[in-house]
């Protein structure tokens, strides 16, 4: 079972492009086999999508026994307004993909993850808020779980320290009332 090609195929076609019209970034970090982060242009926003993380399902990495096959996986897309650099950007989120392999934490929606520096060089958000992606599930064959894809939201240690006490519907709510638009890689904090 060839787990990337099914995944790859499935994010391409959600977005209606070919392999070939989409750049992409290889993240390597050791005793990891590599991630590939895409960039799908998307009109005036991209989407980074990566490519790696469901590779092997989710559980516990110390866990002698675990099923090769059955358990969750999961990879990220984050998309924001295009128009800006944002060098390291590949890196954080090859990173934050890795975190299951790492630190045996299961990727899921409202999850946060705190990386505690830049996403990105000069952003001002240095954690992720997880959420339900629009797109589909990816069905694998039997027995294994179909790949999910979870949105990456950035947000300031603020807004990280909000969601812990308030919880991430709270944030999102903020965000909303405030019209706060989450594509925007320069917006600011919410107000708390």
């Amino acid at each position: 079972m060839d787990v990337l090609d099914t995944v790859r195929t499935g994010v391409l076609d959600h977005y209606g492009v070919a392999a070939t019209g989409v750049d992409s970034a290889s993240v390597t970090f050791l005793g990891l086999e590599p991630i590939e982060i895409l960039r799908i242009v998307d009109g005036d926003v991209v989407h980074y999508a990566t490519l790696g993380g469901s590779r092997h399902p989710m559980g516990d990495p110390g866990d002698l026994h675990a099923d090769p096959v059955r358990g969750p996986r999961a990879e990220l897309v984050l998309t924001l307004r295009s128009g800006i650099a944002m060098p390291g950007l590949p890196k954080a989120l090859g990173i934050l993909v890795a975190t299951p392999s790492v630190e045996g934490v299961v990727l899921q929606a409202d999850a946060l993850l705190d990386l505690g520096e830049p996403l990105w060089q000069g952003a001002a958000f240095t954690a992720a808020l997880l959420g339900d992606s629009e797109i589909p599930e990816i069905p694998l064959p039997e027995p294994a779980e179909p790949v999910r894809y979870l949105t990456v939201t950035p947000v300031t240690a603020t807004e990280a320290a909000w969601v812990r006490v308030r919880g991430a519907q709270a944030l999102r709510d903020a965000w909303r009332e405030a019209g706060i638009d989450v594509r925007d890689p320069g917006r600011g904090a919410a107000t708390l």
